[in-house]
């Protein structure tokens, strides 16, 4: 049996990592987004429980592991569940830009 994963973008959506799915879309498509150490520039890679999503949004990294794929775009508590964050606050030192 195949194990079961959900589009990219989907996902960024579904857990309100993104207000929408077209921001969603352009943060996957960037190039800038990470699964597992790999650099991702299609928002239909697929996203599987155990993954280790790296991303920047806004001034800070985030690092976090897919702890489950949502099946619907929930409450933010329900979609908080989906995914654990690895690092917590990490941004930039002033003046690197």
């Amino acid at each position: 049996m195949a194990e079961a994963s959900m589009r990219l973008d989907r996902f960024l959506w579904f857990v309100r990592l993104a207000k929408t799915r077209g921001v969603a879309q352009d943060i996957a498509c960037d190039g800038r987004m990470r699964i597992d150490g790999r650099r991702v520039e299609r928002s239909a890679a697929p996203v599987r429980v155990g993954n280790i999503l790296t991303f920047a949004q806004g001034s800070r990294v985030r690092v976090l592991r897919v702890e489950a794929l949502p099946t619907r775009r929930g409450p933010a508590p329900e979609a908080q569940g989906c995914y654990q964050e690895l690092v917590a606050n990490v941004s930039q030192p002033p003046g690197i830009d």
